[in-house]
């Protein structure tokens, strides 16, 4: 990807993170299985899946323990409080990559690339969160949490690293984002979501 700022990826993770802390935290008492821009998954199921895939990330940065369920077959039940999973994992994923500095080796990931520059490892972790917090607030009536300046580097490196796992599912084929979209549209298009998913309102 083009050259970041020094920590600029940092800014961007937070921010995912947060986005994605938020957004679990609105979902109402009747949202929790409502349909989502995911095909087929629930917004439990989004909220099991972002939450293995941050832990998935932390384990294969600093060891420890991955996802106790397969992230791309989330059950759709969560036991107890909903969100602590969510918070932990959180956690964990910021703490391992508080480890990591710019100008560190190729850092390992659970993606099928393996090792990745920090901070296209980074965003890559970021556009995970991000997007999965786009698809609970919308499901969920919330406001989009995604805006430019963050779709900006999330997009730049989606196109680096989408392709091979458009392979195991993780996203469907890109979608027409037509020639005016703005970042947020191009970025969920060519995750293959719809920006106007039944409901939105960007």
């Amino acid at each position: 990807m083009s050259e970041m700022a020094a920590g600029q990826w940092r800014i961007v993770l937070d921010e995912a993170h947060q986005a994605l802390r938020t957004t679990a935290e609105g979902i109402p008492a009747d949202g929790w299985d409502l349909p989502t821009p995911c095909e087929r998954w629930t917004v439990t199921q989004v909220l099991q899946h972002a939450t293995g895939d941050q832990l998935a990330f932390a384990a294969a940065i600093v060891g420890g323990m991955g996802p106790e369920e397969d992230p791309f077959a989330p059950s759709g039940r969560i036991e107890g409080d909903r969100l602590v999973g969510l918070r932990a994992a959180l956690d964990a994923s910021a703490r391992a990559w508080a480890g990591v500095a710019d100008d560190d080796p190729p850092v390992r990931t659970p993606l099928p690339q393996g090792a990745l520059p920090a901070q296209v490892g980074a965003v890559a972790c970021a556009l995970d969160a991000a997007v999965h917090a786009w698809d609970i607030a919308v499901a969920t009536g919330q406001p989009s949490p995604l805006h430019n300046d963050l779709a900006r580097p999330l997009l730049e490196v989606a196109r680096q690293i989408v392709e091979p796992l458009r392979n195991y599912g993780a996203y469907a084929p890109a979608r027409d984002a037509g020639a005016q979209a703005d970042d947020v549209s191009a970025l969920l298009s060519y995750l293959g979501r719809d920006p106007r998913w039944p409901g939105v309102e960007q």
